[in-house]
């Protein structure tokens, strides 16, 4: 008998995914995305095998290969597969708007449109990040009305998270445990026979609200971690000493699982010039909107929201360093020609979501200067920058270290001397080498460096 399983959304998350569930026998799986100008040409990448997700993803563009000649996986625009199917996952974007609320535009025009094409005993999975009490109090309305079914008795509805990453989509999806939560114990059930086909790392069955608190506490602790390092790292930089050796030192507790409640453990993680990609700006700020919405007493989190708003100022902070380092050797910000390298907000990928490189190049412009930003992996991205690394560089008065992408590690100091007008590099991720850089003439300074 086949499985038919759709799949909504073909981004990060719906294109490995749907490529793990046709490469299993029995399966046949339609992807669902929208013809729109900027991610419709997704449809014929995949419907050729092609691999539409650039940087290195391990397996992906094998996997693809192999699912498209074996003719278990194809693309469409058309709801309409959504009749026949037997589960549908949604994976669109949830993103928070300027006031940190949740924009659920597409998440609910996909749950009326299919609310109309549902069969009876077909499970609905939702894979985007929500705030709690999103599946149940939001989702479940919009399914039932359109629908005419009861949830848990003729449909079935789960909240099953993701936990991808850029560079190791398929790893996370197959070797990493799966919580699944459904609204009912048969949604929870069905939801952990289908997702059983692919994940190797276990499965956690529990109900949709703590699967959905689950997802936005496992990246708001790593938020609130990184926050940590970061002001920890701004202290180092005012008292003089390196916060990477200071790290490396808190970070020599060792891990002693004898006594859980007293392990001296300690992994403080690494600063840097600020925090980007689809989750980590984001699931704070749906932890409180949901708390917010459906909590029953008032309760404001301020370590979440303080660490969410000093993550997101550190870029500020790099300008602030830059234009001590400029003022040093007698030149102005305004007007100075900054070269950014890196778009993305994570290293050998070419994804942009919440890119802190955005914050840099509308902080610096707000001061005068002239930013120019480079990445060779990027397709589009929403501040001008090129694919021309020389042209980016030549003429500068400050480099700003972005984003570690391999090709920044060759860069020839030496050489960049003679084409830069001030020879200054901000590093806003430890990527070099401060001995080796000023050897060949530049300022270095960085972030938890001293000067």
């Amino acid at each position: 008998m086949t499985m038919k399983v759709v799949v909504i959304g073909m981004g990060y998350v719906g294109i490995p995914a749907a490529a793990l569930f046709a490469d299993v026998e029995g399966f046949q799986v339609t992807g669902v995305q929208r013809r729109s100008e900027r991610s419709g040409w997704k449809i014929d990448w995949l419907n050729q095998g092609r691999n539409p997700i650039g940087g290195d993803e391990p397996g992906l563009e094998e996997l693809l290969q192999r699912v498209h000649k074996k003719g278990t996986f194809r693309v469409s625009e058309d709801y309409s597969v959504v009749k026949e199917a037997d589960a549908v996952l949604i994976d669109v974007q949830t993103p928070t708007d300027e006031e940190h609320i949740p924009r659920y535009e597409s998440l609910r025009d996909v749950s009326g449109t299919i609310s109309k094409l549902i069969k009876p005993g077909a499970l609905v999975v939702i894979e985007s990040t929500v705030a709690p009490g999103t599946t149940e109090h939001m989702v479940r309305p919009i399914l039932e009305e359109g629908s005419g079914m009861k949830a848990g008795k003729d449909f079935f509805l789960a909240f099953s998270y993701e936990r991808v990453m850029v560079g190791r989509l398929l790893k996370n999806i197959t070797d990493l445990p799966r919580i699944i939560g459904g609204i009912d114990q048969k949604s929870t059930e069905l939801a952990m026979k289908l997702y059983g086909h692919i994940v190797k790392g276990g499965l956690h069955p529990t109900d949709s609200l703590t699967a959905e608190v689950s997802k936005v506490v496992e990246n708001t602790y790593r938020d609130v971690n990184i926050a940590f390092a970061n002001e920890v790292a701004i202290a180092c930089e005012s008292l003089g000493v390196d916060v990477f050796r200071v790290r490396e030192l808190v970070n020599t507790l060792p891990n002693d699982p004898s006594n859980p409640s007293t392990n001296p453990v300690r992994n403080m993680h690494f600063p840097g010039a600020g925090v980007g990609g689809h989750c980590l700006p984001k699931d704070p700020w749906l932890f409180k909107y949901g708390l917010d919405t459906y909590g029953k007493f008032a309760f404001t989190p301020k370590i979440i929201v303080e660490s969410r708003l000093l993550n997101d100022w550190m870029p500020v902070h790099i300008v602030d360093m830059l234009e001590e380092a400029l003022k040093e050797k007698g030149r102005k910000l305004e007007g100075a020609k900054i070269a950014i390298l890196g778009v993305a907000f994570l290293e050998n990928s070419d994804d942009t979501r919440n890119s802190p490189s955005k914050t840099f190049y509308d902080e610096l412009l707000k001061r005068g200067a002239q930013p120019m930003m480079h990445d060779h992996l990027v397709r589009e991205f929403e501040r001008p920058f090129t694919n021309d690394l020389e042209k980016t560089i030549e003429g500068s008065d400050a480099i700003i270290l972005a984003v570690k992408h391999s090709i920044y590690r060759d860069l020839d100091f030496s050489k960049l001397k003679a084409t830069v007008r001030t020879p200054l590099l901000i590093d806003g991720r430890n990527f070099y080498s401060r001995e080796k850089i000023e050897k060949y003439g530049f300022t270095y300074r960085g972030i938890g460096k001293p000067e």
